[in-house]
């Protein structure tokens, strides 16, 4: 029985090891995005998922958006809300610079200022997250 507690434990503690953390210009936890592409708030409740097909969908399972391969963001409709490109710049879908994702993680607004943190998220998630969807 101890070892299988202990084997449950170890399990547990390797899945949230893997867990990114979105953050807040100050450093506050806003939420969690999970290896799988499931979005989670700050208290740990599911409000998103990222498919592997770049699907984005709500709580719901509702499809709002989709993250093509070239970095296109689109809404439901499929019409163009915005483009994150390889270097890490987002654009709205009329190609204005509305922020930037670093190599670090650091999250900034066009003016350069920071505006939130996502170490080790893929780009395209963390401009779907700070830029294009509101997950509540």
């Amino acid at each position: 029985m101890k070892k299988l507690m202990i084997l449950g434990t170890l399990l547990l503690s390797f899945s949230f090891a893997k867990t990114q953390t979105i953050q807040s210009s100050n450093y506050g936890t806003t939420g969690y995005i999970k290896p799988d592409g499931t979005i989670q708030n700050k208290s740990y409740s599911t409000v998103g998922y990222i498919k592997p097909n770049g699907t984005i969908q709500n709580s719901s399972y509702t499809t709002i958006g989709y993250i093509k391969p070239d970095g296109t963001i689109q809404n439901s409709s499929y019409s163009t809300v915005g483009y994150v490109k390889k270097d890490g710049t987002v654009q709205n879908s009329s190609y204005s610079t509305i922020g930037y994702i670093k190599d670090d993680g650091t999250v900034q607004n066009s003016s350069y200022s920071t505006i939130g943190y996502a170490k080790g998220v893929k780009k395209e998630w963390a401009a779907v997250t700070f830029f294009f969807f509101r997950f509540n």
